[in-house]
Parts: structure tokens; C-alpha cells; sequence
């Protein structure tokens, strides 16, 4: 597909003399333009979806989910997985974001690396990708060839394919079994997809990552009962969601937690059924990590 026909990369009739506008104007259509993005995610809800519950799937049989792509795109998918393990409490191999040209292209530009398909199928190929996983790749444009790469890859091993991108039509599309197509339109600076498609990918993210470790167990109603309690902050909000599923006090709370080796969802189970670690942990093994069902 020949470039000056990808929607990313077509001049927005909204900002042809951006540079003559003030401050205030530029500011002003960019979130005109941004409040497109929410309307565009909400025509793919049904593919979003399904492409979430598939992850979730895989999580409950041993998977991994591995989101892969290049510069900005590869950038949110890093971001997004390492943000799944403070949040849900996992272990970092559990959700893991490669980027092309390594860690290294996270803070700079790495001539060509987008360009290799052999790359992308190495990154995964180096990680022992199996049936088991899943792989999201994400390109603005739809066509960066190391996703292409890394989604072939991941259909001749068996594992579970899904493409994101913000065109119609894509590349990418074609190589993966679901495809997450947000079409948003021109950005406010002509090519420049860290914008109106950057945002569009990272909602997108945000809904796979935060849909599928809900259907795993990993919250009780909205509380991130797997958070990890690792500074103060953190310590707080786990003593706060404590005494509000379970009514106690704080310091029982506190005093819980600690003997839960500050495990909240033991503590839960622990002060709910009055019962000791091990019998919690029994008691969430036996709900599949579920608090809820624990609890009962």
C-alpha cells in the first residue's frame, strides 16, 4: 500500500496553517481532534473484546501475552506491560512488550529495525514462544514489517494472533486471526502517530491488559486486590482496600497484611473467614484466585 494513502498519514484540513496558530488554537483543535479517538475505539468494541477474551484464555492455561511493534507503538506496548505487574501482581514474564531495535529504542531512534521481519520473528523466537501465548502487534500504519514478522511467527508456532492498528485495511490485519482496526483520522501534525494514534493504541491496551486480568481473578469489583505493595503508597492503598472489602480497622488490617506477607488477597480471605495463610491460600486455590468466590 503505498503510503500517501494511509489515513495516519494524510494532512488534516484543520490544521493547514498550524503554523500560523497561537498557542490557544493549537492546544484547542488538538483536543477537538482527541475527543475523535473514544468515538473511533468504540467502533471496534466488539473485536476488542473478543481479542481480550482470548488473552484471558490464555493466561488461565499457562500463557503469556507479548505485545510487539515499532518506535511509539512499540513504546506503549512496553509501557502497558510493565505496568501490569505493580498493578495485577504478576510476574513480569506473564505480559511482556518488545519493541524494535531493543531497549534502546525506547529512548532513542534505531535506523532500520523496523524494516526487519526476521527481527520481529527472532524477538519472540528468542523468547520460546508457544501455542500457549498470545502476540499483539501493533503498528499505526499497519504495514511496519518487524510485526509482520513477529505475527507470522506467532501463526506457525500456534499461538494466538492479534493485529492493532489505525487503518483501514491493513497489512497487519492480514496476518493476525483478530484484527483491532481504530481508524481516527489525520493527525493534528501530518505522519505524526504518537497523537490521535498513540492515544487510540494506548485506550485500546489499557482495555486488553486491564479486561483480561479481571476475568482472571486479578480485582475484587474495582479494587486491585493483586496490587503489589511495594512503597508506601502502595502499602496504603492495600490497608485501604482491606478494611473496605472486609470492615476491620487498620491496624487489624495492617497486622493481617504482614502475616499474609503482604499478600492483599490472603489478607482478605484471612480476616473474611477467620481463618490462617494457609487455609486462605487453600481458599483461593480452590476459587481460582477469584476474592469474591473466596469469600463466600
Amino acid at each position: 500500500m503505498d503510503i500517501k494513502k494511509l489515513s495516519t498519514e494524510s494532512r488534516n484540513p484543520e490544521t493547514m496553517l498550524l503554523d500560523e496558530m497561537s498557542a490557544k488554537d493549537i492546544v484547542s483543535v488538538m483536543n477537538s481532534e482527541d475527543k475523535k479517538v473514544a468515538l473511533a475505539v468504540e467502533k471496534q468494541l466488539p473485536q476488542i473484546s473478543a481479542a481480550a477474551s482470548q488473552i484471558a484464555e490464555a493466561f488461565k492455561n499457562g500463557g503469556r501475552l507479548f505485545y510487539t511493534g515499532a518506535g511509539t507503538s512499540g513504546r506503549l506496548g512496553v509501557l502497558d506491560a510493565a505496568e501490569c505487574v505493580p498493578t495485577f501482581g504478576i510476574e513480569p514474564e506473564m505480559v511482556q512488550g518488545l519493541i524494535a531495535g531493543g531497549d534502546k529504542a525506547m529512548t532513542l531512534a534505531v535506523e532500520g529495525a523496523e524494516d526487519s521481519v526476521e527481527q520481529g520473528a527472532g524477538d519472540l523466537k528468542d523468547r520460546k514462544l508457544s501455542d500457549k501465548d498470545v502476540v499483539v502487534g501493533i503498528a499505526a500504519s499497519g504495514r511496519t514489517p518487524y510485526v509482520v514478522g513477529a505475527l507470522d511467527y506467532a501463526t506457525k508456532v500456534g499461538a494466538a494472533t492479534i493485529a492493532l492498528s489505525c487503518n483501514d485495511g491493513s497489512v497487519i490485519s492480514e496476518h493476525a486471526k483478530t484484527a483491532i482496526e481504530v481508524v481516527v483520522g489525520p493527525e493534528v501534525l501530518s505522519g505524526s502517530t504518537r497523537l490521535k494514534s498513540g492515544t487510540a493504541q494506548k485506550m485500546v491496551l489499557n482495555m486488553l491488559s486491564t479486561a483480561s486480568m479481571v476475568r482472571i481473578g486479578k480485582t475484587y469489583g474495582n479494587l486491585m486486590v493483586d496490587v503489589k505493595p511495594t512503597n508506601k503508597k502502595l502499602v496504603q492503598r492495600s490497608l485501604n482496600i482491606i478494611t473496605e472489602v472486609t470492615g476491620t480497622d487498620e491496624t487489624i488490617a495492617l497486622d493481617t497484611l504482614k502475616k499474609a506477607d503482604y499478600s492483599v488477597k490472603d489478607a482478605i480471605v484471612m480476616i473474611s473467614n477467620k481463618m490462617d495463610k494457609a487455609a486462605a491460600q487453600q481458599k483461593l486455590s480452590e476459587s481460582e484466585g477469584f476474592v469474591r468466590q473466596a469469600i463466600k
